[in-house]
């Protein structure tokens, strides 16, 4: 069984189709053919079944495709690691971040880390709290920023590079729009604007409004920071966002203000799978963002 075969199965799998699998791998269609032909004499089953103009896999080709495209991903990570073991600086990041610090944060510091390290190439995947340790977790990405922090995981480590102050966002005629602080037990009365359940920003809140003495009552509801610092500035209800998130673009600008108490936080963390060793090129990114951010490293 031969490296060559494995990829032009796995090709043609995803194609379900030889001559389309044969072009995008720039070799003749008989090429292909006859590698599936001696693959599946080797097996000794049956892969793909002719459906109409395209092949359609067997159910053990199926079962076969599974384990094969593992394979190749961690054949190719190998190959990645070896070069980025011979020369860091020229490796691929495979970063994830939760969209709140994709607006402002992340562009900022790959801005600056490239200059550090300009060969670097980056490929990033944005996600949900529950997402990113999965993904973390499943190798789908190297490092992960994440927020809150996790402070036990049994499967991920790693640092808090920042613990950032969340701040009220008011409708621009609201009566506390020209406060410098307020309390948020003076909001109870309003009606809130609320990531959906499953985002890391939404329990924050939650939690401080019944450290405050009441239960919000929820008017919308979104997935975007954009979407609910337009709605708050459409005079739609108010919210909290962290400092980074509420950075706006647009004619629609809400009011932001400092909570005096309780004072609402969330912290912002640096994970990477516990069992595994950071490839060179993300630990020197990680090393970058250490520093960038004055945090001393946990040993782990």
């Amino acid at each position: 069984m031969e490296l060559r075969q494995l990829q032009y199965f796995v090709k043609v799998a995803n194609k379900e189709h030889v001559t389309q699998a044969a072009e995008e791998l720039h070799v003749a269609q008989s090429a292909v053919s006859r590698q599936i032909h001696q693959l599946e004499k080797e097996l000794g089953v049956e892969l793909f079944k002719q459906k109409g103009r395209n092949l359609q896999l067997t159910a053990v080709g199926q079962l076969f495709l599974n384990r094969i495209e593992t394979v190749l991903k961690d054949l190719d990570r190998a190959v990645a690691e070896v070069h980025e073991f011979l020369d860091p600086e020229q490796g691929e990041i495979r970063l994830g971040f939760p969209h709140s610090l994709g607006v402002h944060m992340l562009p900022i510091i790959i801005a600056e880390f490239k200059k550090r390290y300009p060969n670097v190439k980056f490929r990033f995947k944005q996600g949900m709290y529950t997402t990113l340790i999965r993904d973390v977790t499943e190798a789908e990405v190297d490092l992960a920023f994440i927020s809150p922090f996790p402070e036990q995981h049994e499967h991920v480590v790693g640092d808090v590079v920042l613990t950032e102050e969340l701040f009220a966002i008011l409708p621009p005629g609201h009566p506390l729009a020209g406060e410098e602080e307020i309390s948020l037990q003076q909001l109870k009365d309003d009606k809130f604007i609320l990531f959906n359940k499953g985002y890391s920003l939404r329990p924050i809140v939650l939690h401080a409004c019944l450290e405050a003495g009441f239960t919000p009552k929820i008017a919308f509801e979104g997935e975007e920071t954009d979407t609910i610092r337009g709605l708050v500035a459409a005079g739609m209800g108010v919210s909290l966002l962290p400092e980074m998130a509420s950075y706006h673009n647009g004619n629609l600008v809400p009011a932001r203000i400092k909570i005096a108490s309780p004072k609402v936080t969330r912290t912002i963390g640096l994970i990477y799978r516990s069992d595994d060793k950071l490839p060179l090129v993300a630990q020197s990114f990680r090393n970058f963002l250490l520093e960038h951010f004055d945090v001393k490293p946990d040993r782990h």
